[in-house]
């Protein structure tokens, strides 16, 4: 029987550890809220973006130890979300697109919520958290990784329908689509469902004593940008401002380039007669697309105040460890780019917040704060959170967790893991977190992670209509992408469908962005005699691939 002891809440993975030892306690764990939003780049305050305006996400990074380089292995949902729930990279789960199970293809792998399930908690996924269908056993992993069985909003089944209002009061399906609730099907939105069936098991558990482990997965900001339409009045048409380079580069690959096909089976975009596969989208039509992707933003910060209220109302403020992150990117007409589905780092880059009560600030909870138009003008300086700048990954988050709750160590996984059902091709991040939480420790960064790694999928060197979402059988070239302190560089080289083999020895492009002053990617220099050396170095460093890039010490 599992005892409840009430204290301050401490670090709770050397807490559980001192009180065992000591038999003072049979069992305490944190519980566990992991919320991920879909397509979310880091835009909120805390990365220095000022319009945004997320009161309840940013509460929560005052709170959080704020993650400045996380990176996602590849940007696409299917692909992102097993990598990290598995904390296995893409080539390990082979899943590059979202036709296969990993348990089937590739091996019987733990996943995050199946591990504290195994270790005592309760666990529960809302929304968005496993990509649904075939990529997670069309049961979204349950019963492996879930107590109960997930809960999918029904309302999701119209991301393809025609609810948007289009012109003459016709109904179109748009990238674009601020509605009115009440005239929607069954008069809700899919994340509204999700926040409810949340809200309720919040209050219902109240009364437990065994942790749980709660998955709270949003659609948004992923297109469609359907959202209540009172969103919009925060972000006037006339303060958004268009990327700083929104034209294509000069000299990007075309291997490179993503044609954001998503976009041009909308009713809104098609009617833009816009040129395949370069485009470019009117600017008008680019500023009413950021408009409505930070609407969805803030309409996702104001249900999120409602679920960290109801944790605090239940008494659930002083021990949950909160993770809040993104699965992939978003470019939002940088290099004339849109959508996913490339390595640029708009595409590969996260928001990570690590919020442990007692570690990185005082309980983060309370009541939601509103959304106000007045509160677009409250500058927030960045000095005001805990940062970490070291260089982590998405499979970085389970063994991170795990530690974080005191749950056994998770080990470094061998050359060949198919047969290996528990262990990480990440690295935890506690060590940092601690030193942004610690101004009496020495900093780690630069004896941290000297590189993370991201990659996608082509099926040509010239962009065609499945350039963006390719099969892996029709995959024929693979780009792997190495970000450092100081650069991102990229290789695209030939990939054999076959036997999911690359050959290294056939490179069809090369990309080198020096990151300190061209952090927009527009400048690609990896052809350039002055740099040579610098990219004979990281071609060689991306060739050695991850385990080479790990801190050379363990810190305690």
């Amino acid at each position: 029987m599992c005892c409840r002891i009430m204290m301050r809440p401490v670090f709770w993975g050397l807490l559980f550890q001192w009180l065992t030892n000591h038999h003072l306690i049979c069992c305490v764990r944190p519980n566990i809220l992991f919320i991920v939003l879909d397509d979310f780049r880091p835009l909120l305050r805390c990365y220095g973006n000022q319009l945004i305006n997320a009161p309840n996400m940013d509460n929560l990074a005052r709170n959080s130890v704020v993650f400045t380089r996380a990176f996602a292995q590849q940007a696409l949902c299917g692909p992102s979300r097993t990598s990290f729930l598995t904390s296995r990279r893409p080539d390990t789960t082979k899943l590059w697109d979202v036709h296969y199970y990993w348990r089937k293809s590739a091996g019987n792998f733990t996943t995050l919520p199946q591990y504290f399930k195994e270790n005592g908690y309760h666990t529960e996924s809302y929304g968005k958290i496993f990509h649904p269908g075939i990529v997670s056993g069309k049961t979204t992993d349950y019963p492996y990784s879930w107590s109960v069985p997930p809960y999918l909003p029904s309302t999701q089944q119209y991301k393809m329908k025609k609810v948007c209002p289009g012109p003459q009061g016709k109904l179109q399906m748009n990238v674009i689509c601020p509605v009115n609730v009440s005239t929607q099907p069954e008069q809700t939105l899919p994340d509204i469902q999700s926040t409810q069936h949340a809200l309720q098991f919040i209050g219902k558990w109240s009364n437990q004593s065994k942790p749980f482990f709660l998955a709270l997965g949003y659609h948004k900001p992923h297109i469609p940008f359907k959202f209540p339409e009172e969103y919009l009045k925060f972000y006037p048409i006339d303060d958004i401002k268009l990327a700083k380079y929104h034209t294509k580069p000069p000299g990007l690959p075309s291997v490179a380039w993503n044609p954001w096909a998503d976009l041009r089976e909308r009713d809104d975009v098609r009617s833009l007669n816009v040129s395949f596969p370069y485009g470019p989208i009117p600017e008008s039509f680019q500023k009413q697309m950021i408009q409505s992707y930070y609407a969805s933003v803030t309409y996702v910060d104001s249900l999120l105040g409602q679920v960290f209220s109801a944790l605090d109302r239940n008494g659930f403020s002083n021990n949950t460890i909160t993770v809040l992150v993104g699965d992939h990117g978003w470019a939002l007409g940088e290099n004339q780019e849109w959508s996913k589905f490339s390595n640029f780092e708009v595409a590969t880059r996260v928001p990570l917040l690590v919020s442990v009560p007692g570690l990185t600030g005082k309980p983060l909870y309370g009541p939601p704060r509103p959304q106000t138009s007045e509160s677009l003008s409250v500058k927030t300086h960045h000095n005001q959170y805990q940062t970490s700048d070291g260089l982590v990954e998405l499979v970085d988050i389970f063994p991170s967790l795990a530690e974080l709750a005191g749950l056994p160590v998770l080990e470094i996984c061998p050359q060949n893991s198919s047969n290996t059902t528990l262990c990480t091709e990440g690295y935890s991040f506690v060590p940092l977190i601690r030193n942004a939480t610690n101004s009496h420790i020495s900093p780690i960064v630069h004896s941290w992670k000297s590189a993370v790694f991201s990659q996608y999928p082509r099926p040509s060197v010239q962009p065609e209509t499945d350039s963006d979402q390719p099969r892996a059988v029709n995959t024929r070239i693979m780009g792997y992408s190495i970000r450092t302190d100081n650069w991102r560089y990229t290789e695209w080289i030939q990939f054999h469908p076959n036997n999911f083999t690359v050959n290294w020895n056939k490179v069809f492009a090369k990309e080198l962005y020096l990151r300190d002053t061209d952090s927009e990617e527009h400048n690609n220099v990896a052809s350039s005699p002055q740099y040579q050396e610098i990219v004979h170095k990281l071609s060689i460093k991306l060739r050695q691939g991850w385990r080479e890039a790990l801190p050379l010490n363990n810190y305690t």
